[in-house]
């Protein structure tokens, strides 16, 4: 099965771990000591993010250290900017309905 990075940060487990990672690398051992769960489910995590993109591996020596992929990243940012405009604009609206009420509140 195919899957996209949407999916990959619909987990709030995967969302914790690609904030860990976002930190420095971290071995599956180290992360698991983030979770009450176990190291094969933290690994289970790991290879969705693998596949997704969203985190390459790098081995040193005997252990594999998982570090996040910014590129991939920023493709979530660059969907998600459409919803900021759309709500910045709306935000916009609403100081200018509220700067007009206020003016009115002060003329009466």
């Amino acid at each position: 099965m195919r899957r996209d990075v949407f999916q990959a940060i619909a987990d709030p487990t995967r969302r914790a771990i690609i904030a860990l990672i976002a930190l420095h690398a971290m071995t599956p051992n180290t992360l698991a000591e983030h979770f009450d769960t176990s190291r094969q489910a933290v690994s289970k995590h790991l290879r969705i993010l693998t596949e997704c993109q969203l985190v390459k591996q790098e081995v040193q020596g005997r252990e594999i250290y998982y570090q996040l992929k910014v590129s991939k990243m920023k493709e979530i940012d660059k969907w998600l900017e459409q919803f900021r405009k759309i709500w910045e604009q709306r935000f916009s609206e609403l100081d200018n309905v509220l700067l007009t009420l206020k003016n009115k509140e002060n003329e009466s």
